[in-house]
């Protein structure tokens, strides 16, 4: 395995990337991977990293969610279907450090359009229980092999989408979405396990700092900007960190 060295002073980042994302509903595996490709850290052992990280930071947005009545498993099971597969499958097949950083620098610039131009799409709307199932079954798949291989949930996709579609209102989405990134990051994660991609040193470096990230954006949910204003900062960054690897 190679040395992955993490330098001390981005720490604190990944408590500003933990706050932010819980904050929405999201578990910040983007930001997570954003941040290691702005300080040059780029290897496919990144991705059982990030998807670690996922599990705790959208595990307690899941929680809160759930608590509050939001969350629906009846438009999460759809999903989940083909994806939990596809990302252990996605975990479990190696890729190289040039095919991984290609395919972050692309996914990092299509999430960070994502939060600078569309913000909010569609209107909510019915919908029939064959509809979520004829449509969600290759989401899902599409969306679950690209977590497991990249080391993002996938719900930073599928919030979009299901707003796209009109099926839930913002909360209801962010309730789905939390739970689809756990669901789809422990499968991924998996596969690296397998694998034997996992290196535990980085985790505990930086853990302390997504915990304490996550907990504070859950339950504060980032009181001193709006929403919006969010938005525009993630998605910056992420346009930036897809450059970088893109230039690299």
């Amino acid at each position: 395995m190679p040395d992955l060295h993490i330098p001390y002073y981005i720490l604190p980042l990944f408590f500003i990337v933990a706050l932010l994302y819980s904050s929405v509903g999201h578990g910040g595996a983007s930001g997570y991977l954003a941040l290691f490709a702005i300080f040059g850290i780029v290897s496919p052992y990144l991705a059982p990293i990030a998807l670690t990280l996922n599990v705790i930071v959208a595990s307690t947005s899941f929680s809160m969610y759930k608590r509050e009545g939001y969350f629906s498993a009846r438009l999460l099971l759809p999903f989940i279907v083909t994806s939990i597969p596809a990302a252990f499958i996605g975990g479990w097949i190696q890729i190289t450090d040039e095919l991984f950083a290609l395919l972050l620098g692309l996914i990092l610039l299509l999430t960070g359009i994502r939060m600078l131009f569309f913000p909010k799409i569609g209107q909510k709307t019915d919908v029939t229980d064959k509809t979520i199932w004829m449509l969600g079954i290759p989401i899902g798949l599409v969306l679950g092999g690209i977590a497991g291989m990249i080391g993002i949930g996938g719900g930073v996709f599928l919030s979009p989408i299901i707003l796209m579609l009109g099926w839930a209102d913002v909360k209801r989405t962010a309730a789905v979405a939390s739970a689809f990134i756990v669901l789809n990051s422990v499968s991924g994660l998996t596969g690296h396990v397998i694998r034997g991609n996992v290196m535990l040193e980085p985790l505990l470096l930086i853990g302390g700092f997504v915990v304490a990230g996550g907990l504070l954006g859950s339950y504060m949910g980032a009181k001193l900007v709006t929403q919006r204003q969010l938005q525009i900062a993630l998605g910056i960054v992420l346009v930036i960190a897809s450059l970088k690897l893109f230039f690299q």
